[in-house]
């Protein structure tokens, strides 16, 4: 049975162990692992889980920030240079590869011994075309283009998840404003939602923040996990009619999925 594992549930600046950046794990029913982002504490959160680099054969990326990608420099010089793994395959849009290279990670990477690097020396890349779906263990993804940030000049974008876990419909927002534009038809046919929530006092705009989320109908809150929260107190939010917040370590598998689908109906 293919699980869906929150290696870390907490936002960018989360500290200390009792919870890590919200970067999770499909693990599918023959143990073959994606790795949903990679941030800068993938490390801690992959040892905590009992996993290491030795696990991670596929990476998906939404979008540039360090609590998403920080922890590639890490994979890649570790699964480069052990003799026991292959070249991770790195999915990600075509809009963010060069990016991810130039503006990321080249400052560490660049430079190996006797030779100049660059993305494909560590990664196995596999481009997603615009509007394009990818396939991994036959399960297949679509990705969402969202919008994370408006700096004034463009779209700093991140990429959500939609895609079928053992005959139930999964959606995972990634870093997203509220769009209702772009989420609401994936709201409604989703069976289980994994929803970027943002807890702070003071709202960041670039976060879907709990106080928007509370406005949303009643049968899609009740299909509603939340993640990506601050630290800190947070709110009753089953009994504004979520399923909860997200703790590290939570895994889901199809049949928590088919009880929401009973409740929803």
């Amino acid at each position: 049975m293919t699980k869906l594992m929150f290696l870390g549930s907490g936002s960018a600046f989360t500290v200390g162990a009792d919870n890590f950046q919200s970067n999770m794990m499909v693990i599918s029913d023959r143990g073959n692992k994606l790795l949903i982002d990679c941030g800068s504490d993938i490390r801690f959160s992959l040892h905590a889980a009992g996993f290491s680099h030795l696990d991670v054969t596929d990476v998906f990326i939404s979008h540039l920030h360090a609590d998403h990608i920080g922890g590639l420099e890490y994979l890649g010089f570790s699964t480069k240079f052990d003799p026991r793994c292959s070249k991770p395959r790195l999915y990600l849009s075509q809009e963010l590869v060069g990016d991810l290279w130039s503006r990321s990670l080249s400052g560490g990477m660049r430079s190996i011994e006797g030779d100049i690097a660059d993305l494909d020396t560590f990664f196995d890349v596999r481009p997603i075309s615009r509007n394009a779906t990818f396939e991994w263990e036959e399960i297949e993804f679509t990705p969402i283009r969202t919008i994370h940030v408006m700096n004034g000049y463009f779209i700093f974008p991140s990429y959500g998840l939609f895609f079928v876990l053992d005959g139930f419909k999964v959606l995972i927002t990634t870093d997203t404003k509220l769009c209702m534009d772009v989420f609401e038809k994936y709201y409604e046919e989703a069976d289980i939602i994994f929803q970027d929530c943002e807890t702070a006092k003071f709202p960041s705009q670039i976060h879907a923040h709990y106080s928007e989320l509370l406005k949303l109908p009643t049968g899609i809150r009740q299909k509603m996990w939340l993640y990506h929260y601050q630290p800190g107190a947070l709110p009753d939010c089953q009994a504004d009619g979520f399923q909860g917040f997200v703790k590290r370590g939570q895994t889901f598998v199809a049949s928590d999925v088919a009880a929401l689908a009973q409740i929803k109906g």
